[in-house]
């Protein structure tokens, strides 16, 4: 490359940029408000950072803390506390991947069969509502019905089945997580699936039902694969998040009897820093947590690299 091309490079470059920008104006303007969302509750905290290697106190600030380098994970990976958080927020997240993600794809894959469009949008509808549902709303509901004397107590008694309670048992927590979160979810996670599907060739089952296939070999070989790609996406995602469990409806399920089987990193974080203004090493404890799951978003996306053409990067 000669310097004169490489001199005005840049200028050629900057000029197709602004050219863009012009072009398409109004989309960028769309775009704006998610840019400066993500700018400054995403990408600007991480500023604050630095205090999971110092002493933080609110007092002296961040760069008046003193440094004490790897002294909070030091104390987060050789508590009690470790191993069972750990375990808490994998099995919870393991449940969720095993029982609930291919929940809104089986419900996607019957809804897809129905012919009639009344009860099929019925059906939609009915599944969708609970998704719009808050989670207090939703906790108050378990709470109801999972007490001594609920609707469920009420319902074993009929069968000669002693009242459990539910909501003390730490065996029952991560099932009524887990349900409770895919009864929430289903229906509102098939619609992804049902614009995959919508995407799919008619040609594709026209042709089928020439060759003989029945309802259940086009959902196994044209359905299932038309969608396998978005499955896929979604699945990385979910991989990347497997660190992860929403807090807020476990501080209002939870109690001290069912910590054993229901605390997991983001309460503990939440007790740690928020009521005991521990904030260095509840944010060791957050880095630490965010590290693991890029990894795991990372070896999910070269399997899939590997064993598929889909990828999330």
């Amino acid at each position: 490359m000669s310097p004169n091309m490489a001199t005005r490079t840049p200028y050629t470059m900057w000029t197709v940029v602004s050219r863009d920008i012009k072009r398409n104006k109004y989309i960028y303007f769309m775009a704006l408000p998610v840019i400066v969302y993500y700018l400054l509750f995403h990408y600007g905290p991480m500023y604050g950072l630095q205090i999971a290697f110092k002493d933080f106190s609110v007092g002296r600030g961040i760069w008046g803390s003193r440094w004490v380098g790897f002294q909070h994970f030091q104390e987060f990976f050789g508590s009690y506390y470790f191993w069972r958080l750990i375990r808490n927020t994998l099995l919870i997240n393991f449940y969720e991947l095993i029982f609930g993600f291919p929940a809104p794809i089986i419900l996607a894959l019957l809804l897809n069969e129905i012919r009639s469009k009344l009860f099929k949008r019925a059906v939609q509808t009915i599944s969708y509502l609970p998704h719009f549902i808050s989670i207090v709303v939703i906790v108050g509901m378990l709470v109801d019905f999972l007490a001594r004397d609920g609707l469920v107590n009420q319902l074993l008694h009929v069968f000669g089945v002693e009242s459990i309670a539910f909501m003390r048992e730490p065996q029952w927590f991560r099932t009524i997580y887990v349900s409770s979160g895919i009864w929430q979810g289903i229906g509102w996670g098939s619609i992804i699936y049902l614009a995959a599907i919508s995407t799919i060739d008619p040609t594709l089952y026209e042709a089928s039902k020439v060759d003989g296939a029945g309802r259940f070999k086009q959902a196994l070989h044209i359905t299932i694969p038309g969608i396998m790609p978005t499955i896929i996406i979604l699945f990385i995602l979910k991989m990347g998040s497997m660190m992860s469990v929403g807090s807020e409806k476990i501080l209002l399920m939870y109690n001290s009897l069912t910590y054993e089987s229901a605390d997991v990193i983001s309460t503990f974080v939440y007790r740690k820093g928020i009521l005991e203004a521990n904030y260095g090493y509840t944010t060791a404890i957050g880095l630490f947590n965010s590290i693991i799951s890029f990894i795991l978003l990372v070896i999910s996306n070269s399997i899939s690299k590997r064993v598929s053409e889909t990828k999330l990067w």
